[in-house]
């Protein structure tokens, strides 16, 4: 095999193996609740500590792959990933519960920074655009892993032999994809990254636009079922299928996303994806209807879908630390996965959800104004 193709199938594998880990989770968090006897307050307090985690860690992840070879970083901290999935599983009560989903957050989003590294490596060699393809994948391991986990939990399988068996199945496909990822080495002559330390400004205002990004996609995919039966009107059934469809639109928008930026540029394509996510939001707004309501949150996701992989292509060409800069793009975006439930849910108990999807409407505007930031150039 090529070697450039052999990287790029090596780093697929890897984006299909950390989406499944997060698929095989998120199917299960019914039976972890039951597991630690806990109600849908206490539960929605534990599921912060996953992004807190994440958010508290990924900058290490810069100084890892500043020290050390890039594939070597990437295989460690996607291994300690698949491992980290049946800690949740594991525990008895909510503070050992809360501990565990630390844990795994904390290992999750330093396996994102040190695989989006490696991914805009390979981008770079490869030549052309790739990077939204890849988190395509990333959904698509997703998809397929949540349909098993779905499937365990029709069983009544314990999610402690899911968990274990994913895992393990999980660990030995990322490890043989892993070995398949080029040879990225750190740059002797430059200085050492802070570990805590804002990017440089280009690289902050691309963190901003993915920021809003990130927002409207866990805007789309916390509130759409609830904003389909409050609101427009829709019954359990077609609710429950509003985040699929949404999760799904996104999977195909990201999967030909790489089709369009190398026909419009990136900017184009930040652009066109902060129109149609603004226009999603809107009709989300305007909705009292569950097909309106459906076809607006389709719109969202697909907008939203391609901003978030190229935020880190252009933050990885911004400056000469890309490992640095991606774990600070990743850091501040992903940030709006806090703030976006907390946001969206204040407003609604104050007015209404159509109202709050106001907020979204007018981050994805931001999207295309910003989307002028992503035109860098590596120093």
């Amino acid at each position: 095999m090529d070697p450039l193709r052999r990287n790029r199938f090596g780093v697929s594998v890897v984006f299909v193996a950390h989406g499944a880990v997060t698929g095989s989770f998120a199917t299960r968090v019914p039976w972890l609740a039951d597991h630690v006897g806990v109600g849908t307050g206490r539960l929605g307090l534990a599921l912060l500590f996953p992004a807190i985690g994440a958010m508290a860690t990924m900058s290490f992840s810069g100084r890892l792959l500043h020290r050390y070879e890039g594939r070597r970083v990437t295989r460690l901290l996607l291994a300690a990933w698949c491992l980290a999935l049946p800690l949740p599983a594991l525990a008895p009560n909510l503070p050992l519960l809360c501990a565990a989903l630390l844990v795994y957050g904390s290992v999750s989003g330093m396996a994102d920074v040190a695989m989006n590294a490696q991914a805009v490596a390979v981008e770079n060699r490869y030549g052309r655009p790739i990077m939204s393809g890849l988190h395509g994948l990333w959904s698509a391991g997703g998809l397929a892993a949540s349909g098993i986990g779905v499937a365990a939990a029709a069983v009544g399988l314990d999610a402690r032999v899911h968990f274990g068996l994913m895992a393990a199945v999980l660990l030995v496909v990322g490890q043989l994809g892993g070995r398949l990822l080029p040879t990225v080495r750190p740059d002797p002559d430059a200085a050492e990254p802070p570990a805590f330390a804002l990017p440089p400004r280009p690289v902050l205002l691309i963190g901003l636009v993915g920021f809003c990004a990130v927002f409207g996609e866990a805007a789309g995919s916390d509130w759409a079922a609830k904003y389909l039966t409050d609101v427009a009107g829709a019954g359990q059934g077609i609710a429950a299928g509003a985040y699929t469809g949404f999760a799904c639109a996104m999977a195909a928008a990201r999967l030909v996303g790489d089709r369009v930026v190398a026909r419009l540029g990136v900017v184009g394509t930040v652009r066109l994806g902060g129109v149609l996510s603004a226009a999603g939001a809107v009709l989300i707004v305007l909705s009292r209807a569950p097909v309106p309501g459906i076809v607006g949150f389709a719109l969202l996701g697909v907008g939203v879908s391609v901003v978030v992989p190229l935020t880190f292509t252009a933050a990885g060409a911004a400056t000469s630390h890309p490992g640095h800069a991606i774990a600070g793009v990743a850091t501040i975006s992903y940030g709006a996965g806090l703030a976006a439930p907390a946001v969206i849910g204040g407003i609604a108990a104050g007015t209404s959800l159509p109202v709050s999807f106001l907020v979204v409407a007018a981050l994805a505007v931001l999207i295309a104004v910003g989307a002028g930031t992503f035109r860098t150039r590596r120093p």
